[in-house]
């Protein structure tokens, strides 16, 4: 180690990555079967993701490279492992067979309406609301919805994905809290 300090500009890099990594830890969880700490993983992603783009005001060191590592983060972290997470926890193992392919449907729109979600926020220049809910948010939720699936009827999580799929790409606007 030379002992030089990290350049502020890579510090909410940094955080963006960590949200990469819980996003990836998620999914490695579910394959594991271990689907509480799964959704743990993802709301610990949505917490590094609220860090980065504060530090980087903080610091300002906004880049156009941070944006685009923050989405495909986004991505993986709230579009692909909450996707996988929810069918592989409570639409998979639903009978009859058709169920299951209709569940996996159901799961792939959630992450494709992800990334227009994510693909659309990185060309609009709005800095006072977004358009659509944001990824995070959606992902988010579908993970705190895991933490209750003993308690809550199997159809609660594919209505959710359906709606908040919608929502990621419709066109309300929905307002920015606490920038």
């Amino acid at each position: 180690m030379s002992g030089r300090p990290i350049p502020a500009r890579m510090i909410p890099s940094m955080f963006t990555l960590a949200n990469l990594l819980f996003g990836f830890l998620a999914l490695v969880w579910v394959l594991e079967g271990n689907f509480d700490l799964a959704s743990a993983m993802i709301l610990l992603s949505v917490l590094m993701d609220s860090l980065d783009g504060k530090v980087a005001r903080r610091l300002s060191v906004s880049s156009d490279f941070g944006k685009e590592l923050d989405s495909l983060s986004d991505l993986v972290s709230f579009g692909v492992a909450p996707a996988i997470l929810t069918y592989q926890a409570t639409l998979q193992p639903l009978q009859p067979e058709s169920m299951k392919y209709i569940g996996l449907g159901i799961a792939v729109v959630f992450a494709l309406c992800g990334a227009v979600r994510l693909a659309r926020f990185n060309m609009l220049n709005i800095t006072t609301y977004f358009v659509g809910v944001p990824i995070t948010f959606a992902g988010g939720f579908m993970a705190l919805l895991m933490f209750l699936r003993s308690m809550l009827p199997w159809y609660v999580y594919p209505l959710s994905m359906v709606i908040l799929a919608f929502l990621m790409v419709s066109t309300f606007k929905v307002p920015k809290l606490g920038k």
